[in-house]
């Protein structure tokens, strides 16, 4: 038997603590260690890694200050259009989805589509119409209304630009919010998740990387389980997730050399800004990033919980 661990993060980006209250990095700390226990309750008792990946993000989609679920920011619409991936590293199963309003938790509507859709990736309103077909808890707009999150729309919504989350102008803040978790069960399993409510005031039906399998989200026994959180279409074109496995199964890399490379190098190159959380097969953690902060936080069998936020 394998010592259990998992890893979550809760968005990356210009996260500086001269901006935090007290107050409010007590809460953020307060959403990070909740989603900790909450996944490490499963693998606590022998639960499988997807199933703990699955309760860490939904944590995370239920707490408002993070930019998943509840907390979503919203579109140039004034709507909420949410996505969400999940992978499994035995068999390489995955579920993902995009554009979705009203669904509770995407997270686990995408775990539905990869257990009893047929399907990989669903869409739009009949991505909604499989949810309720499937009776998946649906919630009304007043649901997902955060005076912030409102505020930062405000700022922006007569304009052609968008926000990575927290608005620049006005606190020098910027980040991309996004949440997700890796874990390793007693078995050997490893597993990955990625939820976002994505860019504020985005336009189009913009989709990030979070829900495409091996950008945001990637799972495999043999190399690592990937969550990323970053500056969507930079994530996209490196292939991120995907792209560190590979550098581990055909290069030999370690995981913490591949991640390195990818995030502090090959993205810096192109312009790409974020981070993500890493586990391999034996249990080693890369909690990896060139922004200025990320949300993260780290609970390993028989250790205390990590929680970190800056650099």
């Amino acid at each position: 038997m394998k010592k259990h661990a998992i890893a979550i993060h809760g968005g990356a980006g210009t996260i500086l603590r001269a901006l935090m209250t007290p107050e409010k990095e007590a809460q953020y700390k307060q959403g990070l260690q909740n989603a900790l226990l909450a996944g490490n309750q499963i693998l606590s008792k022998g639960g499988s890694s997807l199933d703990a990946v699955e309760a860490a993000v939904i944590s995370l989609e239920n707490f408002p200050l993070f930019n998943a679920g509840k907390g979503a920011v919203f579109t140039n619409k004034g709507t909420h259009e949410m996505d969400a991936s999940i992978m499994e590293g035995k068999n390489q199963e995955a579920g993902a989805v995009s554009g979705v309003s009203n669904v509770q938790n995407p997270i686990h509507l995408a775990k539905v589509i990869m257990q009893k859709s047929g399907h990989v990736f669903l869409q739009g309103a009949d991505a909604e119409l499989f949810a309720r077909n499937m009776n998946l808890p649906f919630q009304n707009n007043d649901y997902f209304y955060t005076a912030e999150r409102y505020k930062q729309w405000q700022d922006v919504k007569d304009t052609d630009g968008y926000q990575l989350d927290h608005t620049v102008l006005e606190t020098g803040e910027k980040k991309f919010g996004t949440v997700g978790a890796v874990a390793l069960d007693i078995h050997g399993n490893l597993a990955a998740a990625t939820s976002t409510g994505g860019m504020t005031n985005k336009r189009f039906g913009r989709v990030g990387d979070s829900p495409i399998i091996g950008a945001g989200t990637y799972a495999n026994n043999n190399t690592c389980a990937i969550s990323c959180t970053g500056h969507g279409e930079y994530f996209m074109r490196a292939v991120v997730a995907y792209d560190i496995s590979c550098l581990m199964e055909y290069k030999g890399y370690s995981l913490q050399q591949a991640c390195n490379y990818v995030v502090k190098d090959k993205l810096v190159k192109m312009g790409g800004e974020g981070g993500l959380i890493g586990m391999d097969a034996q249990g080693n953690i890369e909690l990896c990033f060139n922004s200025e902060g990320m949300y993260r936080g780290i609970l390993r069998q028989g250790e205390e919980v990590y929680l970190g936020i800056y650099e």
